[in-house]
């Protein structure tokens, strides 16, 4: 099953990425992209942040161009197009979204036409950010989330899947990933801790002052107890992750399945959301819902099939239920309560988890820039 991207052409060029609802309008746009030779993809409001930032060009009507204004950063090389003369509610929404021109169909074609016809030099940063998050009660995301960022970490072919890798604690209710990495005991900073200054961190600052495990992969954690000053903030959240992608690492978030800011602004900011799903039909449904608010905020989705299936549940049949890409199913982990009272998680190259974070990282690695994901 197939995910489908802004990115660029066959061309090598990035492409103009279009939310709008007018039917006059869409079909004004798919004419200039046409004749000017441009990728022209239609979307939703609910766009990822990485489809916003990617695409040379961006069009949007005024109620997109609000919910864009919302959820994502300001850019370059927004236009905000009507459908007859703009009115003062559209040029309230471009101030909003930070548009370069607002535009009316059909008087300003032919302004759209250069617009179109100018190239852009736009680039993502060359880090990733992959979101993990529970399709129901312990479904075991946090476990997949640790084992992502040690694989991540773990050379394949001669060499790490990133050249550093940030594991991000976005569960204060949780145990820590800190513990799952078997760090728990070590000095390092929290998120207690984590001051943020201009809405910026340091990508060095933040590598050296974290606990890792190994050289490789280091983990932002929630403390443990009865302290209130220990939850991240969207605010906090954002610069992290932007910290650990423009430095060129992998990311790894493990968000509630719950509704939280915090975990809003991860969804937007992932470049695939993983949702853990027990192989039952209770789980099944509870992921049904999370799915849906996934989807409002990320498109690049998929699933990981959790064993055991006590009722013979196939994962392919869950997901086929479930409308979103099967990327593993995976076998119940041997030994893993032993291995988090020991010391944190070890696992193996034959590992099932290990297999199951070695499929994220395959589809993530898999990401175009070329255009489309594929699962």
């Amino acid at each position: 099953m197939d995910i489908d991207r802004i990115g660029p052409d066959a061309a090598g060029r990035p492409g103009v990425l279009g939310m709008v609802t007018a039917r006059a309008v869409v079909q004004c746009l798919r004419s200039i992209a046409a004749v000017t030779d441009q990728t022209f993809v239609e979307s939703s409001a609910s766009v990822g942040r990485i489809e916003w930032e990617s695409a040379d060009l961006v069009v949007v009507d005024a109620e997109a161009a609000l919910a864009c204004a919302a959820r994502l950063p300001r850019r370059s090389r927004v236009v905000v197009v009507s459908d007859g003369a703009p009115t003062l509610a559209d040029w309230q929404a471009a101030t909003a979204v930070g548009a370069d021109r607002v535009l009316g169909v059909p008087d300003d074609e032919a302004v759209l036409v250069t617009v179109f016809g100018e190239r852009g030099t736009r680039s993502v940063a060359d880090g990733a950010v992959v979101v993990v998050t529970g399709g129901a009660g312990g479904a075991g995301a946090s476990s997949l989330a640790a084992a992502v960022a040690l694989e991540a970490g773990r050379p394949r072919g001669g060499r790490a899947f990133a050249p550093w890798t940030l594991l991000v604690d976005a569960d204060p209710l949780g145990g820590g990933l800190d513990l799952l990495l078997g760090v728990e005991g070590d000095p390092g900073l929290r998120w207690s801790g984590l001051a943020v200054e201009g809405g910026r961190v340091s990508a060095d600052a933040l590598r050296a002052a974290l606990p890792a495990r190994g050289s490789g992969v280091s983990v932002l954690a929630c403390g443990r107890g009865r302290a209130g000053d220990d939850r991240p903030t969207p605010a906090a959240a954002t610069a992290v992750v932007e910290a650990g992608r423009s430095a060129g690492g992998l990311v790894v978030c493990d968000v509630p399945r719950h509704p939280s800011a915090v975990g809003d602004v991860l969804l937007d900011a992932a470049d695939l959301v993983v949702v853990v799903v027990p192989a039952t039909v209770r789980g099944g449904l509870a992921a049904e819902r999370v799915l849906a608010r996934v989807s409002e905020r990320n498109p690049n989705q998929g699933i990981v099939i959790r064993g055991p299936a006590p009722g013979g549940l196939r994962g392919t049949d869950l997901a086929d239920r479930l409308g979103a890409p099967l990327l593993a199913a995976v076998r119940p982990e041997p030994r893993i309560d032993a291995m988090l009272e020991r010391g944190g998680l070890d696992l193996g190259r034959r590992s099932p988890l290990a297999a199951a974070a070695r499929s994220v990282l395959d589809i993530l690695a898999a990401r175009p820039r070329r255009g489309r994901w594929a699962a």
